[in-house]
C-alpha cells in the first residue's frame, strides 16, 4: 500500500482550504489576503521601527506610486497594483536573491495562486502596459523601503531597485510601519473601495 500523497493545502480562517498546487478561486476571499499579507514581513523582518513593514503595507505603497505615476489609473488597474504580491498570504515573501536561487517551482506556485486570484476577483491578466506599471511601482517602492527601512546606501538602493522617484508627502508617508491590525484593515477598506464591494 502506497503513502498518502502529502497535504498541498492550508486551511485558512474563513474555513477554506486552498489548495497550494491547484488553487481554486472559490477558495480565495479577501479577508484571509489581508489577513495574511499583514502578517507577512518585508525584508524578512529587518526593517527598522516598532512594527514589521508588512506585505499588505508595502501593497498599498505600490498601488499609491502607481496612481502617482498614472493619475488617470483605472480602478480594475489600481487592484492589479493592489493585488500584485497577493499570493504572498500563504507563500510567505522570499527575497530576490532567495526566489533566484530557489527557481522556477516556487515561481510556478506563485503564477498559479496568482491567476486564481485574479480570478476570484474578477480581473484579466494585465496587459503589457499594465504590467509594466506594477513592475515599475513595485521597483520604486522597494527602493524607498530599503533606504528608509532596510538599512541600504542610497547608491547600493539604486544598484538593485533603479533610482529615486521623488513622491509626493502623502505616498513616502505609506513607508512607515504600522501595527498588524492597521495593515489589515487599510488593506481591506482600499479593496473595498476600489472594487465596490
Amino acid at each position: 500500500m502506497s503513502a498518502p500523497a502529502p497535504r498541498a493545502w492550508q486551511r485558512m480562517l474563513s474555513g477554506r482550504r486552498l489548495d497550494l498546487l491547484d488553487p481554486a478561486p472559490r477558495d480565495i476571499e479577501i479577508a484571509d489576503i489581508a489577513h495574511g499579507l499583514a502578517r507577512v514581513a518585508r525584508w524578512n523582518g529587518q526593517t527598522r521601527g516598532p512594527h514589521v513593514f508588512s506585505v499588505a503595507q508595502h501593497s498599498l505603497l505600490v498601488e499609491a506610486v502607481g496612481r502617482h505615476i498614472v493619475p488617470a489609473c483605472a480602478d480594475p488597474d489600481s487592484l492589479e497594483l493592489l493585488l500584485h504580491d497577493a499570493p504572498e498570504y500563504v507563500v510567505g515573501d522570499i527575497i530576490s536573491p532567495l526566489k533566484a536561487a530557489i527557481g522556477d517551482a516556487y515561481r510556478g506556485v506563485e503564477l498559479r495562486l496568482l491567476a486564481a486570484i485574479r480570478s476570484r476577483f474578477g480581473l484579466p491578466a494585465p496587459a503589457p502596459t499594465l504590467a509594466r506599471l506594477v513592475k515599475r511601482a513595485d521597483r520604486i517602492a522597494a527602493h524607498l523601503e530599503a533606504v528608509r527601512l532596510a538599512g541600504f546606501a542610497p547608491d547600493e538602493a539604486a544598484l538593485h531597485f533603479g533610482r529615486a522617484t521623488d513622491l509626493p508627502g502623502a505616498v513616502v508617508a505609506l513607508a512607515e510601519p504600522w501595527p498588524t491590525a492597521e495593515a489589515e484593515a487599510r488593506f481591506l477598506d482600499r479593496f473595498r473601495n476600489l472594487s465596490g464591494t
